[in-house]
């Protein structure tokens, strides 16, 4: 018996059914709302849909890189088009070779860096379109969205036709909204670069765009992390900002960090003590049974211990800054690292005159900082006011939108999100070891890995991390150079980084630690300016690979293994230490397995040769010949047979008659 149909049809089936083909579907088409976006369809005709509702941390969501789908997608999202599908039989093969995409030779790096300079002056920043009051949102959101897919075009046909490897710039329209609006708002802007790679992160179209905003709106470049740089280096990157006309300042926010901690400790330390010395005195008023006089001495020198305590902490306090003036009177101002009073002065004094103020409600300086991810913009500001307003994370790309601090009663601080802006790069290798993309969602790690084996000198990781790097011999190919394997492989079996199941290194592991410990400054190398005649890295960086820049526990383990203490004077790199630097092997490890195998000393100590099988019958040879042997050996001597001379000397078998008489036997019964 067939059972009634249900009026509540429910089921997976149903469900789906009625999710595709269900009541309100395709009510985005026909309803049009407030924020509707108008397409064009295949035959010409327009119509408005409304746009998709997402929550903001989505639309706030950083892209740098799109897969040609997606980037092909979203130009059509942007342009307010639709398409078609249709299936082509010609199939083009981009990449025929088996060419690593992430590094590059020596003729074609010079040959890309040319092409850059030739086509540096296209390289721009979107701008936002010109409004007014009388422009309504859908009208801006309009040309926002056209300006900002013309830009990419552009973009994407400086790159096409002209041969051109692009850094992955952020792709995001609403991320871009968030620069417009700051720069809009700020007085100043200030870009922070980071201090080992400046020009990568210092976006010149972007001071050009400021100035077209507003030509009384004024730019900075401060260099922040410059505590991972030496004086000579600050030296050689002040000399050439000045050359460019470029204003600069050198600033660090992890040392601004610490320097406040440290005085806060100082001062709950000293406050501390006062406040013990002032309880034992009330104790001793209220607990005392003697005179009023003696009293009164004893409230006197504990008052005068007070004094004293205070007074010793004013006077370490004028030594402390007295000190710290003349060592600033020894350096040059340009170079010096500013403290965080001294970088508030330098803003303000850089900062346009506000106009049009109100003597009653005066109107604070707004300064925007911008630039990438990960270059310590949100730590800046946190190093400025003196505790954590701002979210801090190493991954890039920490803040959504931007936020705006009261810093002082003149001025006011504006975050903005982290940016990649667009720029010419070699590979994208170089992007990882700036860190401005995420290690952590990294999938090609040979590339990253190289270069950080090409930069650090194999001395220098070898005492970091108590590790021996073996390198390739010169007649299997090595230079002697560490490659990206090598240095992987050795740092994965020192901290026992193995794959499942092999128990191979497993390289991918070690590589994150030691890309992080190079983006965060524990690998440190600085790129020197692009000048003439052209500065070499290495020497660049010399200084930066001395004992002094090993972790503390490194330092005491090298000093018990040497024998001596490192002392402040000591300040020879590791890269002069011929006694340290590896000595490249001529041959490999096959070479001399087969040298020791023929070359090897016998039990007897005398030198062993390989000889062949019958070296050992020869008369050179020690072992006679016996038994068949023999005979042969006498047969063919006197010109017999060996077969004849066998049947001739054979001898009967002892068991032949014992087998005889077991025969006959068995026959008889």
């Amino acid at each position: 018996m067939v059972l009634a149909k249900s009026k509540n049809a429910v089921g997976l089936g149903n469900s789906l059914m009625n999710d595709r083909f269900g009541r309100g579907k395709g009510a985005d088409r026909r309803k049009v709302g407030s924020g509707g976006v108008q397409r064009t369809d295949q035959s010409g005709q327009t119509y408005v849909t409304n746009a998709p509702k997402e929550a903001s941390w989505v639309k706030m969501r950083s892209v740098t890189e799109q897969g040609a789908l997606d980037e092909f997608l979203s130009t059509a999202e942007l342009a307010g088009t639709d398409f078609t599908a249709q299936k082509i039989n010609n199939i083009k093969i981009i990449h025929p070779g088996q060419k690593n995409p992430y590094l590059l030779s020596a003729v074609e790096e010079r040959s890309a860096i040319r092409k850059q300079k030739a086509n540096k002056s296209r390289l721009t920043v979107p701008r936002r379109p010109p409004w007014d009051e009388n422009t309504t949102p859908q009208e801006l959101d309009q040309k926002e969205r056209a300006s900002f897919l013309t830009w990419r075009r552009d973009l994407a046909e400086l790159q096409e036709n002209h041969d051109l490897l692009m850094t992955p710039f952020e792709r995001n329209l609403e991320v871009w909204r968030q620069l417009w609006r700051v720069i809009e708002r700020s007085d100043l802007v200030v870009q922070i670069v980071d201090a080992r790679n400046p020009l990568l992160f210092r976006s010149e179209d972007l001071e050009k765009y400021v100035m077209e905003v507003d030509r009384k709106k004024k730019n900075l470049l401060l260099v922040n992390k410059a505590d991972m740089m030496t004086l000579h280096q600050r030296e050689t990157w002040a000399k050439h900002f000045r050359d460019i006309g470029v204003d600069f300042a050198f600033f660090s926010a992890s040392l601004a960090k610490q320097t406040i901690e440290d005085m806060d400790l100082d001062d709950d330390s000293s406050q501390h003590q006062v406040a013990e010395l002032r309880e034992t005195t009330g104790r001793t008023d209220a607990n005392s049974d003697d005179s009023p006089e003696e009293t009164n001495t004893h409230g006197d020198k504990s008052a005068e211990e007070v004094k004293q305590l205070e007074m010793q902490d004013a006077e370490d306090e004028e030594e402390q800054w007295a000190s710290e003036e003349d060592l600033d009177e020894d350096q040059d101002q340009e170079t010096r690292i500013l403290t965080v009073d001294e970088l508030e002065a330098l803003f303000l004094e850089n900062a346009p005159a506000v106009e049009g103020e109100d003597s009653e409600h005066p109107r604070k300086t707004t300064i925007g900082l911008v630039g990438y991810p990960n270059v310590g913009k949100s730590s800046t500001i946190n190093a400025l006011i003196g505790a954590k307003k701002v979210s801090v994370s190493s991954t890039p790309g920490k803040t959504k939108h931007f936020q705006t601090i009261h810093l002082s009663p003149d001025a006011i601080l504006c975050d903005c999100p982290g940016l990649v802006f667009p720029n010419f790069a070699t590979t994208k290798a170089e992007l990882v070891c700036n860190g401005i993309l995420p290690i952590d969602q990294l999938r090609e790690f040979t590339g990253p890995a190289a270069l950080v084996a090409q930069r650090i000198p194999q001395s220098f990781y070898e005492a970091l991390y108590g590790v021996k790097v073996h390198t390739r011999p010169l007649e299997e190919g090595g230079t002697g150079v560490p490659t990206a394997e090598e240095i992987l492989t050795a740092y994965a079996i020192a901290r026992g980084f193995t794959k499942t199941g092999q128990g191979q290194p497993d390289e991918s592991r070690a590589a994150r630690y030691i890309l992080k410990d190079y983006v965060n400054g524990k690998l440190l190398f600085c790129h020197p300016p692009p000048i003439e005649p052209p500065i070499d890295a290495h020497e660049f960086n010399r200084d930066l690979y001395d004992a002094h820049h090993l972790p503390q526990k490194r330092q005491a383990y090298l000093a018990a293994q040497a024998g001596t203490s490192i002392t402040g004077s000591d300040n020879s790199s590791l890269m002069d230490d011929t006694s340290s630097l590896p000595i490249v092997p001529l041959q490999g490890e096959k070479s001399n397995r087969l040298d020791k195998r023929f070359f090897g000393r016998s039990q007897g100590g005398a030198g062993h040769l390989t000889m062949p099988f019958n070296f050992q019958y020869s008369e050179q040879g020690s072992k006679q010949l016996a038994g068949r042997k023999l005979q042969a050996m006498a047969a063919l001597e006197k010109d017999i047979d060996p077969a004849e001379l066998k049947l001739i000397n054979s001898k009967k078998h002892f068991k032949g008659e014992r087998r005889k008489k077991q025969k006959k036997q068995a026959s008889e019964f």
